[in-house]
Formats: structure tokens, sequence, C-alpha cells
């Protein structure tokens, strides 16, 4: 179980409503920092003389360091304090935002943006955590994940229309200094929460701890640098070491009393709906979501801010499904509600097929809508399962688990649907069919995904 530290904050702390509150904003701000740097790509690139394998870095470094970092964030939150962690988390995004912001070079960025993973991680995971601690399973808890999921889809779009947007008045620079601007107030607000741990704490997992979030980045930088050349050597190189990293963790983990990760959940159908879901959810849905503004300007010809502009009709559609998810009955179970998500991003997906040079944004806009209907469902029930699916007391290890299969996939999805949009021909013409095979292979895998939703038995 988990209890709630009887501090003075918790004796004086506002009631459930802030713990949702406080949680959601610093989800929605995590996820609109992750997405920021799609709409002024090209600007940071130039303000930091950064070349061709720096510019993937400076897009993908916050996945290395949110990926790798998650369960192990998850995992001490629920042993040390949730509060605790949330608020570090809000300070470290602060202070690696400035140092964003006030980069020369490419390989500071880079280093900042992998902090802001890291610090994104502790906010995500240890937010739903604190979200399931203040409410009880049921209706209401229902209603509070779901408001948490949509945040994500919410996040993932609002993202690079207000750097796009601020961008234009001050340069790229300007959404860094905004971004640690709203960290100060969240981990503020955090503090007056009631802190919450399991009740019976666990022993630091070092050797768990390390393996794992080496592994994790080793994966994840393999992917990245895959982009470059699959064969090159130093790929092929990290990919064995995320393999053999993550098999010792699976083998420390085996032999632990008291694991980070009991792998022993991997036995549990509502455990395996929630990390096989968030993986497709990854591929199959944020990794074409988050290429598709940047298809959409350059074979569309739209200017990054109308291409924002454009993805928020599938972001805002996914936050009011989300939303709207908590009146779905009860009885109906949330795998089942998670396949017909993933279904319904499919065919959204389906529906955008026909991308081309001379084409119209408005052709794009009935698969956004319904792409976004079925993400944010997908959405809800991933937040639902994240926590109902673990002990009461690990809800924040929970959450850590189903977010690293999330970003693990995402970033598979965005090398899969970049290498696939730019390897079919030169020109736009080229570009436009490679959006549309990467759509086309994105819509097979949330399909697959859908299909295996409904044969897990959740119970």
């Amino acid at each position: 179980m988990t209890t709630l530290a009887p501090t003075r904050a918790a004796r004086r702390a506002p009631g459930p409503s802030a713990a949702l509150a406080v949680p959601a904003a610093a989800t929605l701000l995590a996820l609109m920092n992750y997405t920021a740097p799609m709409a002024t790509l090209a600007d940071t690139a130039r303000g930091l003389r950064a070349g061709g394998t720096a510019q993937i870095w400076l897009m993908s470094s916050i996945s290395l360091g949110l990926a790798a970092a998650l369960l192990a964030v998850g995992s001490l939150a629920d042993d040390h304090g949730r509060r605790r962690v949330f608020v570090l988390g809000a300070a470290a995004l602060a202070v690696s935002s400035v140092v964003c912001a006030l980069a020369t070079d490419a390989p500071l960025f880079v280093g900042a943006r992998i902090v802001q993973g890291a610090a994104s991680a502790a906010l995500i995971a240890t937010g739903l955590g604190i979200v399931a601690a203040s409410f009880e399973p049921g209706p209401r808890r229902a209603h509070a994940t779901g408001v948490w999921g949509a945040m994500i889809g919410l996040g993932i779009a609002l993202g690079p229309i207000a750097s796009a947007g601020l961008a234009e008045l001050g340069g790229w620079r300007l959404w860094y200094w905004v971004c640690a601007a709203a960290s100060a107030p969240v981990g503020l607000a955090a503090l007056r929460l009631p802190e919450s741990r399991a009740a019976r704490p666990r022993g630091l997992d070092l050797p768990g701890l390390l393996t794992m979030v080496l592994g994790i980045g080793a994966l994840v930088a393999a992917i990245t640098m895959g982009r470059l050349g699959w064969t090159r050597p130093s790929v092929l190189g990290l990919f064995a070491a995320a393999a053999v990293l993550l098999a010792a963790f699976a083998a420390v983990e085996a032999r632990r009393r008291e694991p980070m990760l009991d792998l022993g959940l991997f036995r549990r159908p509502a455990f395996q709906l929630s990390i096989v879901g968030a993986l497709v959810t990854g591929l199959a849905v944020i990794g074409v979501m988050s290429y598709l503004a940047t298809l959409m300007t350059l074979v569309l010809g739209l200017s990054a801010l109308a291409s924002a502009l454009v993805l928020a009709i599938w972001s805002g559609l996914s936050f009011a499904a989300a939303l709207q998810a908590r009146r779905l009955p009860s009885r109906l179970p949330a795998g089942r509600l998670l396949g017909a998500g993933l279904a319904l991003s499919a065919a959204g997906e389906l529906a955008m097929l026909g991308m081309s040079p001379d084409g119209h944004w408005w052709r794009l806009a009935p698969g956004l809508a319904v792409s976004g209907i079925g993400s944010g469902l997908a959405n809800a029930m991933l937040a639902r399962l994240a926590v109902g699916s673990v002990p009461a007391d690990r809800a924040s290890m929970g959450s850590g688990a189903n977010n690293t299969a999330r970003y693990v996939g995402a970033s598979v999805g965005v090398a899969v649907v970049g290498a696939i949009a730019t390897g079919q021909g030169g020109g736009t013409s080229g570009l436009a069919h490679g959006a549309n095979v990467a759509m086309l292979v994105s819509a097979a895998v949330a399909l697959a995904g859908a299909a295996l939703m409904m044969v897990i038995r959740e119970r």
C-alpha cells in the first residue's frame, strides 16, 4: 500500500484537485518541451553551428534522457517520496532549460537536452504516481488518469506551436527561457502537495538501476545513430552493449529479493497490455505524428507554425477524447478500449494517405481527427493500466515502465518514419511518396497492436 507522510505540508495541503492539476500541468510542459525543437530545428542548428550528425542529436537527445530515466526515477520515487523526486525534476528542468537557452555550441545544448529528458522523466513518472496515490481505484481515479493522459497528446502538438510562435517574437532560444520560467511554479506548487511513498520502501537496487539506465541509453543512442547507417561499427557496438546490459538487468532483477522491476509482473495480463500497448503507441502513433509537421513543411510548403497548427487538429481531439473517456462504462475492459484506440489511430493514418506536393492541408484533416480520437482513448487507457496493473505502492514504477516502453517505441518510430520518408527518392515527390509509405507502415503496426490488445485477456 501507499502511505502519505504526515508532514506539515501534508496537513495544510490542498485537496485532490491540486494533486491532479500539478502533475497534469507538469506532464503538459514536459511533452511540449519534448516536441518544441521540431518547429525550430533549422534556426537552432544555425545558431549552434551544428552539422548533419549534430542535428540528429539536437532532436533526439531528450529521448535518450527520458527513456533511460523513467523506470529508475519511478522506482526511486515510490521508495523515497514521490513529491521529493517530482520537485527535484522540476528544478532540474528549469536549470537545464536555462543552459539550453544560453548554449553556444551543439555539445552543450545536447547535454542539457539529455538532462531535460531525465528531468521530464521525473515529472511524468512521479506525476502519475501522485495521481494514483491521491485517488482511490474507481470512477474518480479513471477520470483523473484520463485527464493526465490527455496532457500527452496536447503537449506533443502544442510544443511546436509554442516554439514556432515564440521564435517569431524573439528567436529559438525564447522557448527555453519560457520553459525554465514555467518549471519554477510547477515545482513550488508541488511543495504544497502531501508526500506519498510505499509503506515498505525497498533498498536501493544499484546494479539493476545502472544496468537498466545504461542499457536503455545505449539502445536509444543506437537507434538515433542508426539514421546515419545501421551497419556502422559504432551503431552495431551500441546495439551489442544494449543487449548485454539489458540481459544483465534481467539477470540481476531475477535474483534480487526486492527488485526495482519485479519480472513476475510480466505474467500479469494487465501489465502486458500496459507495456505492449505503450510500445505500439510509441511506434505507430507518436513516431509518425512527431514527424508529420516536418513532412507538411517540406511536402506541402507550409510554414513551421502553420504545420503545427494543422497538427493541433489531432492533438485537440486527442485531448478531448481522453477527457471524455471517463464517461465510458467501467465494465468495459481497459485493454479492449486501448485496442479500439489503436484501431482508430490506424484508420486515421490510412485516411491521410495521398499526400502530394500539389495537395492541400485540409486533405489530412479527417484522418487527423479520427487518429486524434483514437490516440486520446489510447492515452487514457494506458494511464489507467499503468497504475492499475501494479501493486498500489509501486504506482510510479508502473508509470515509469509504461512510459519507458512508450518512448523507446517513439524513438524507434521516429527513426523508421524518417528513414522511410527520406529513402524513397529525391525532391518533394519522393518525400511525399515516402511519407505515404511511412503512414501505411505505421497504420499496419497500429492494427497489429490493436489485434494483440484484443487477444490478451485483462483478467
